[in-house]
């Protein structure tokens, strides 16, 4: 069974994974803090200003991620994520020393740049390593680094603000990422053949169970067939519908929470943490029962519609009772969540190693525009109406779109492998 070839790997790998991903997501969430606090009086940002800061980091995210993916599954991950780290930890670290809107403009395009290869990288990475009944957990522990990081940020930008400002939160959050750095190029291998912690034994066992799974997947010749794909195509809508919610909550919850009675940064860091527990144990629960079972849409459309209901429910209840609001926002967030492992394990099991870290990457892409309009144009609702109604149901629209179109795009146990086709390889 795949639960005895190298147990090392989860050990090695994961841990490194998920602090790689928690860094490089650290700087996306932290700017909401930013906003929040003193940042737009003292550079004398705009509300609709914001708003585009707040999303310029997606746009930047959205147009080199193919091109990263590429380069890390022909050439090396290890080497793109390393230079990555440097890279958005400067960048990151710069933010807390601007003194014009203009500098900011380009430190928050270039983070997305720097960062854009990060998650295909990510992602094909774990598929060199971990096989098809383990992907799905191997994907949710390298992308638990989202809400894990917000958990812990949220709850520490808040007093970091309150202690030494937003320079020094900024400035302190991104260093770790260029020590890191160092570390990453230390303990990660590309594959499992560079690695010498491994036996023969078992880095033999690892390539005949990932040949196994290649055998069962149809020949696909190029990124341009692959991209034709009716299940990429869908994929891709509907992850950038997907992320419009998700990006949109992370951005604007610490304004939401913050313009809440009697509110201050500190409390506004404690609660914006609470819906990333929630988020946590969901992750950990849809990709154990989608491996076990090996299906991956019953584990990703039922939690989309959720967060759409919940977002729904926001809306209804408004400002007239803001703990029941507060209370459907954390179901929200963590639905949203929960499917991320699932989700990402799909692409891999459809489409041959020569082009699906290219579809991981398209799909990802898509999902950076969904991000920079969620996170831009809840900003932008927010600031134009008042209050947060408006977005709670542009968020909840993008949510139910996205679990509509799961249903279409993903074929019941499609990851199931062909049994005749494994039998032969054996």
């Amino acid at each position: 069974m795949e639960t005895t070839i190298a147990q090392s790997r989860w050990y090695r790998l994961i841990p490194v994974a998920f602090i790689t991903y928690s860094l490089a997501y650290l700087d996306r969430a932290n700017f909401g803090f930013g906003a929040a606090s003193g940042m737009a009086n003292d550079l004398n940002i705009t509300p609709a200003t914001s708003s585009l800061l707040g999303s310029l980091f997606f746009l930047g995210y959205f147009f080199f991620q193919i091109p990263g993916a590429h380069y890390a599954a022909n050439n090396s991950a290890k080497k793109l994520i390393f230079w990555s780290l440097i890279a958005w930890g400067g960048l990151a670290t710069a933010t807390g020393m601007v003194s014009n809107i203009s500098v900011l403009i380009v430190i928050r395009f270039m983070l997305g740049v720097v960062e854009s290869a990060v998650m295909p990288s990510m992602l094909i990475l774990l598929s060199n390593w971990f096989t098809k009944t383990e992907r799905s957990r191997a994907n949710t522990f390298l992308i638990l680094g989202n809400p894990a990081t917000v958990l812990w940020m949220s709850i520490l930008s808040g007093y970091l603000i309150n202690s030494v400002g937003w320079r020094w939160m900024f400035i302190l959050e991104g260093l770790p990422a260029v020590i890191w750095a160092f570390f990453w190029w230390r303990l990660v291998d590309d594959k499992p053949q560079n690695a010498k912690w491994l036996s023969n034994e078992e880095k033999e066992a690892l390539e005949e169970r990932f040949a196994q799974e290649q055998a069962g997947i149809k020949p696909v010749k190029n990124y341009a067939e692959a991209f034709k794909s009716k299940t990429v195509i869908l994929l891709s809508l509907q992850y950038a519908l997907w992320s419009i919610g998700v990006y949109g909550f992370v951005m604007w919850l610490p304004s939401i929470i913050n313009a809440a009675p009697n509110m201050d940064i500190v409390k506004t860091g404690w609660l914006s943490a609470v819906p990333y527990v929630l988020a946590i144990i969901g992750m950990f629960s849809a990709s154990y029962f989608s491996d076990k079972t090996l299906n991956r849409k019953a584990f990703v459309w039922p939690f989309l519609l959720i967060g759409a209901i919940a977002f729904y429910g926001s809306y209804l209840v408004g400002s007239t009772n803001f703990w029941l609001s507060f209370v459907l926002l954390i179901i929200a967030g963590g639905a949203m969540y929960a499917p991320y492992g699932p989700f990402f394990a799909i692409i891999p099991e459809i489409l041959p190693r020569n082009v699906s870290g290219g579809a991981m990457a398209l799909i990802n892409s898509m999902g950076a525009l969904g991000s920079f309009i969620g996170s831009y144009l809840v900003g932008y609702l927010n600031a134009a109406t008042g209050n947060f109604s408006a977005s709670y149901i542009f968020m909840s629209g993008s949510l139910l779109l996205a679990a509509i179109i799961t249903i279409l795009a993903v074929k019941n146990n499609q990851a199931v492998p062909n049994p005749k086709m494994v039998k032969q390889v054996v």
